[in-house]
């Protein structure tokens, strides 16, 4: 008897992280193109995004959650159905990246697994004067002693905003044929004397 496998063609991301930390606004970039400077209050929303590709239809489902930890309940069942997490701190707000090393262990611990999908981003380095947490720092936790991805971003300024939903989907492992690694590879950090922000190239892979 022979098993057809079918690849995966739905996935689930969840954005964690402490209030006001920009996780909305880093999903509206990425879905709509815009930016809203005054920060809303969220309680817990989903995004849903299809795409079509070969005729295959490929399903994201995107899971903005609060940053009051009111709802732990609510938190814990995103935590159990997601394929991929990005924790989002502000690259001015140290607490923040302490919300983001609980929150870890939070998803560890729910989902009983050390290898699970999770890229920390610390947004908001459109604010580097005002910043207050380390980027070498902070890379070196994530990447070595917690085997994580880690990249920064600014929403404001749609810097690194597609590729890290691309580092995302490739950690949720989407069909090989739409993998994001097809993509040129990521930079952790965007380039300081490049005219034009870096990897926003729309065309630069089939996701876009």
């Amino acid at each position: 008897m022979s098993f057809e496998i079918k690849e995966k063609t739905e996935v689930r991301l969840v954005f964690l992280g402490a209030a006001g930390v920009g996780k909305t606004a880093l999903i509206q970039r990425f879905l709509k193109d815009t930016f809203e400077p005054k920060h809303r209050r969220t309680v817990e929303e989903l995004h849903r995004k299809e795409y079509e590709v070969g005729g295959v239809k490929v399903t994201i489902n995107i899971i903005d959650t609060s940053g009051s930890y009111s709802f732990p309940a609510m938190r814990k069942l995103s935590i159990q159905n997601s394929d991929a997490f990005a924790l989002v701190y502000a690259v001015d707000d140290p607490e923040s990246l302490e919300a983001v090393k609980s929150l870890r262990e939070e998803i560890l611990e729910v989902k009983e697994d050390k290898y699970t999908p999770i890229l920390v981003i610390g947004n908001k380095i459109d604010r580097q004067q005002e910043r207050l947490v380390s980027s070498e720092d902070v890379l070196s936790t994530v990447e070595l002693d917690w085997n994580h991805s880690f990249m920064e971003s600014s929403a404001k300024n749609n810097i690194n905003v597609l590729e890290a939903f691309k580092e995302l989907l490739l950690q949720a492992n989407l069909p090989s044929w739409l993998s994001p690694a097809l993509c040129r590879r990521r930079e952790t950090f965007p380039k300081e004397r490049s005219k034009q922000p870096p990897m926003n190239k729309t065309d630069s892979c089939l996701i876009s």
